[in-house]
């Protein structure tokens, strides 16, 4: 919590601001859903992982200090139990919208593969984009090239720009696109071009994470992807200074005359701050499988080990939290690296 101090005046709190009090909170919720989901990694059961996780997650959101509204959730409340759009979670004072994804990966950690992470970002009251549950085409580049692409340009001039912002040629390029039919063409243009591909199943907000933070070996996302998970990249890209940039895809009529609704364009592209125009903004995620960035729980006699990324916008800060968690009574661990 800030404490704001004037001259010859006593020091008073400001409530608007809650990113001091949140942040470590953020991660516990994450990490909270990280390790019910960890029950069922490799099981082969996707929605026990998807279910464990979320029940998790919103017990936990319960217990902050908060007043929120999930604006990015499981989907809408006759199609989701737990978490779904617009549910109201916590009797606090920080009046929140929170967009989550419990378990992004369902699938890979249901059958024990790298990347499955559990996710969430919180704001001020309009500060994440209520959008639709569709898909969209998308542009994630590193900090360096912020500001200097366009989603509406070739590809290659991407590449191109993209490569003189780091300073390497478009041969040094490793660009990530999710393994989809769909994106045949973009596939074809970006290697020959002369940048490699780095294909992936499942999981865009952890691809977009290992574009925000150097020496993961990853230096762009590209391609279509869920618009949910575009504003939970958008959140975490603001917190590191990475961009991304989407366009909302329309796959039918009816989905155009939602967009209508919601006041959406289908043409225009949308960035960073568009997704995530939130002045305070807390991002947190915790790894629930291996990854390149996240190392997934590992669990010991009597409790678990869990490893988090959380940052907030205004408070300028970003961590990586190893934590041991001792979960049985009694448990004791021998602390190593």
């Amino acid at each position: 919590m800030t404490v704001k101090r004037k001259q010859g005046a006593e020091s008073r709190v400001d409530t608007n601001h809650f990113e001091h009090a949140l942040v470590l909170e953020t991660a516990r919720v994450t990490e909270g859903a990280a390790l019910a989901a960890s029950r069922w990694m490799g099981m082969g059961d996707k929605n026990a992982v998807d279910g464990a996780g979320t029940e998790a997650m919103r017990e936990l959101l319960n217990s902050l200090d908060i007043r929120g509204t999930v604006v990015i959730g499981e989907g809408e409340m006759d199609e989701a139990p737990m978490l779904y759009i617009g549910e109201k979670v916590g009797q606090g004072q920080y009046e929140v919208d929170i967009a989550v994804d419990p378990v992004e990966g369902t699938s890979v950690t249901a059958k024990g593969l790298p990347n499955g992470l559990a996710v969430i970002a919180l704001s001020e009251r309009g500060g994440l984009m209520h959008a639709p549950d569709c898909y969209m085409d998308k542009l994630v580049v590193p900090p360096p090239a912020a500001g200097k692409v366009n989603l509406d340009w070739p590809v290659e001039a991407n590449l191109n720009v993209l490569a003189q912002s780091l300073e390497r040629d478009v041969d040094d390029l490793m660009i990530t696109i999710l393994d989809r039919e769909r994106h045949a063409d973009l596939i074809r243009r970006v290697r020959a071009a002369g940048a490699r591909v780095k294909l992936i199943g499942d999981g865009d907000v952890v691809a977009s994470l290992q574009v925000g933070v150097r020496g993961t070996g990853v230096h762009a996302l590209m391609g279509s992807g869920g618009a949910p998970e575009g504003v939970l990249s958008a959140a975490a890209m603001k917190c590191l200074g990475a961009e991304i940039q989407g366009r909302f895809i329309a796959e039918d009529d009816a989905m155009s005359e939602r967009f209508r609704a919601m006041g959406v364009d289908e043409n225009r592209v949308y960035k960073t701050n568009d997704l995530a125009p939130g002045k305070q903004m807390v991002f947190s995620a915790t790894g629930i499988t291996y990854g390149e960035l996240l190392s997934g729980v590992r669990r010991f006699g009597g409790g678990a080990r869990t490893h988090t990324l959380v940052m907030g916008y205004a408070t300028r800060v970003v961590r990586f939290i190893d934590t041991v968690h001792l979960e049985d009574d009694g448990a004791r661990v021998t602390i190593r690296v």
